[in-house]
């Protein structure tokens, strides 16, 4: 996907692409598709329930204390 995003043979990426482009990559195309599901009004589903948020949080102050 880089070689084609930025007009490149896939060997001039392996050649000159390091992890860090590889990373920047990554948050670009995440932020292009978080861009377009706001424009779309698409709403992202929560990852986890309330009630296992909770649940963490007291777990997390038991274990300080």
């Amino acid at each position: 996907m880089l070689a084609k995003t930025y007009h490149k043979l896939p060997s001039e990426v392996l050649a000159h692409a390091s992890t860090f482009d590889i990373m920047v990559y990554d948050v670009m195309t995440a932020w292009e598709q978080e861009q377009s599901d706001r424009a779309n009004g698409v709403k992202k589903k929560p990852e986890l329930t309330q009630e296992q948020m909770m649940a963490a949080m007291e777990r997390v102050k038991k274990e300080t204390q």
